[in-house]
């Protein structure tokens, strides 16, 4: 009988918590335990389909600075439509590797090269992009496997009902708002984020408070850290 290395224990606790986060809808958390087993510093996850030069309703999830996203807006929408339907079918779960316009400021630490991999769940296609440390080399095999991880958690959180699980009930836009305004974001960043007006993410953040029985947003975002809603 051969006996599991330490390697495949590190990988099947791994699996172990994805499968937790995703279970409880919480994609930040599996996202951030993929990026780390990458070997990564951010991640970003993206509806493929829906990105567009104007607006950033593509992204699912990110911990990307927020002016790096919407410099990286145009970059994607632009690789996107130059990529015919055939190109894009055959690069799914490929691994690819970008360089940063040099007008985008990175985070300290983090090269100017990021990797992302496109998949599928059902018929939504998603990409993982991930900002890698200086220096570091990532191998498309170890990226594919990510990207297989990924469509797992996808998978996993979309297929649940995750209202059923919890004491109150808040739709994915307002979940959205929490977590933009988690990551310190105004309601005039957060409005150009999702795509729609000021008026409608202070609707959407005042109905959060209501719901969590907070009265500022600094008490809403303690609430969702408790919760693990961020």
């Amino acid at each position: 009988m051969v006996e599991p290395t330490e390697g495949d224990i590190r990988r099947d606790h791994m699996i172990a918590q994805l499968s937790a986060s995703a279970s409880l809808g919480n994609l930040r958390s599996a996202m951030r335990i993929l990026t780390n087993y990458a070997g990564a510093s951010y991640f970003l996850l993206a509806r493929y389909d829906l990105i567009q030069e104007q607006g950033l309703d593509f992204v699912v999830t990110a911990d990307w600075p927020f002016d790096l996203v919407r410099g990286l807006a145009c970059e994607l929408s632009s690789a996107c439509s130059r990529t015919t339907e055939l190109e894009k079918c055959l690069s799914l779960l490929q691994a690819k590797f970008v360089l940063l316009p040099d007008e985008l400021d990175v985070p300290e630490g983090s090269s100017r090269q990021y990797c992302w991999v496109m998949f599928n769940v059902g018929r939504t296609r998603f990409a993982l992009v991930m900002l890698l440390p200086e220096g570091f080399i990532i191998s498309p095999d170890r990226l594919r496997e990510v990207g297989l991880l990924a469509a797992y958690c996808v998978s996993l959180s979309t297929g649940r009902d995750q209202k059923a699980d919890r004491d109150f009930e808040l739709t994915e836009r307002e979940l959205e708002c929490l977590f933009w305004i988690a990551e310190g974001k105004t309601s005039d960043e957060i409005a150009t984020i999702l795509g729609i007006s000021r008026n409608t993410i202070n609707n959407y953040i005042t109905s959060v408070m209501r719901k969590t029985a907070t009265k500022t947003r600094s008490e809403a975002i303690a609430y969702a850290v408790r919760n693990n809603l961020v």
